[in-house]
């Protein structure tokens, strides 16, 4: 079924009785081409691509629980491509691009809303940094504004510009970033690959991996066997665990991130605001709602829910920046398991073992990544080689010294 306006006059006049699933719940097949471990954005996203633009033609995806349960249901829903490096600036970018035109490429509604990213800066250090960045995005075709004060104030009045120990000094604006909603990406992509023939298999553990001879011949689960000529793993917050069962140690480790949504207000913040003075990030939901977030919990952790210090610490940043929000009421907060690599950016590469690949390492940077990294994975799976854009992804990177540390903080996965 297409969506459309037409589609939706139709059946608001004939009952709703013409609706029809998303997609299909079929039985698991013995054996595919292509089984993609993971039904979150970027599985979903790889499979899609595999079966549109590379013409794969069996292909599953194997998701433990239920599609959008994972970190694609549970973040703050912000896509940017704001960042430094040669190695992550034009990926995201392209990812960026994708977004653009998803929900025709898609013919799914996921209410994409390019509202601007603000990033403020409070020292003339940071303003330095700023425009470093705001160059190196441009040089990648992205766009990039740097504010004065009273270009900030323009946009948002209501800050805390005279704060004695971090006055906003202005800020980098990219006017092309912005929200998307989390769960219709989810929604939208496991639509489309089910219209292009992939089985999307819920409720399906992975339990371990069939190798003979150093090849991955298919994976256990709770299910039973499956076979496959390649296996992709994108998983998250449980590669850890995951590829632990195929005996290989990731350099990754798994951290909650809280994230919170206030009780509705009307209409308050015109785009995304990040603070230069602490880790928190904010805007507001299409249902009124203040969606925010801050650091990662800071140990390891598999579990998906944070303590209080966290809690604190994100709410007294956003007390500092926008004093306001006093008088505002938290609805809930919730968690995601955030797989944070050692030097802060993600892998997309084959592994050691022949039809054994893997997608992960993404830290803050999931969400904003799905539509490049699908493609680029699909591009590995399909063709035995990386993308022209994932080149720097490769897991061996710490061996051969080509780490892309984009905060410059080391291997300390609680300072990304």
């Amino acid at each position: 079924m297409r969506y459309s306006g037409f589609k939706v006059i139709k059946e608001a006049l004939t009952g709703h009785k013409g609706w029809t699933p998303a997609w299909r719940t079929p039985a698991p097949q013995k054996k595919y081409d292509i089984v993609i471990i993971g039904g979150g954005g970027h599985g979903l996203a790889t499979a899609f691509y595999l079966a549109k633009k590379y013409q794969e033609k069996s292909i599953a995806v194997l998701e433990k629980g239920w599609i959008g349960g994972g970190n694609v249901g549970r973040n703050t829903t912000i896509i940017r491509s704001n960042y430094l490096l040669d190695g992550n600036e034009p990926f995201y970018e392209m990812s960026l691009k994708m977004w653009e035109t998803l929900e025709q490429d898609l013919n799914y509604n996921a209410m994409v809303s390019q509202r601007g990213i603000l990033n403020l800066v409070h020292s003339d250090a940071q303003r330095d940094a700023a425009r470093r960045r705001g160059n190196a995005m441009i040089l990648n075709g992205s766009d990039a504004e740097l504010l004065d004060t009273e270009g900030v104030r323009k946009l948002y009045p209501f800050l805390n510009f005279d704060n004695q120990r971090f006055p906003i000094k202005g800020g980098l604006l990219h006017r092309r970033g912005g929200t998307v909603r989390h769960d219709a990406v989810a929604w939208g992509y496991a639509r489309g690959a089910d219209q292009h023939g992939v089985d999307i298999i819920q409720n399906c553990e992975v339990t371990g991996f069939r190798i003979e001879s150093g090849v991955c011949k298919g994976v256990e689960t709770s299910l039973g066997f499956i076979g496959a000529n390649k296996v992709g793993c994108a998983v998250a917050g449980s590669s850890g665990r995951l590829m632990a069962k195929a005996g290989m140690r990731l350099p990754i480790e798994s951290h909650v991130l809280q994230a919170f949504v206030s009780e509705g207000l009307k209409p308050v913040l015109p785009g995304v605001i990040t603070y230069g003075a602490g880790h928190f990030y904010c805007s507001q939901s299409d249902k009124g709602g203040l969606v925010f977030g801050g650091d990662i919990d800071g140990y390891n952790s598999y579990a998906q829910r944070g303590n209080l210090p966290v809690v604190e610490d994100v709410i007294e940043s956003g007390m500092s920046l926008i004093p306001a929000l006093g008088r505002v009421r938290l609805l809930r907060g919730w968690g995601g398991i955030m797989d944070m690599s050692m030097d802060g950016s993600p892998f997309i590469d084959k592994t050691h073992i022949d039809g054994l690949y893997f997608n992960g390492g993404w830290c803050y940077g999931g969400f904003k990544a799905t539509p490049a990294s699908g493609l680029c994975f699909a591009h590995l799976l399909s063709t035995d080689q990386p993308h022209e854009v994932a080149q720097a992804y490769r897991l061996d990177r710490f061996r051969t010294g080509h780490m892309i540390d984009e905060k410059g903080q080391g291997a300390q996965p609680n300072l990304h």
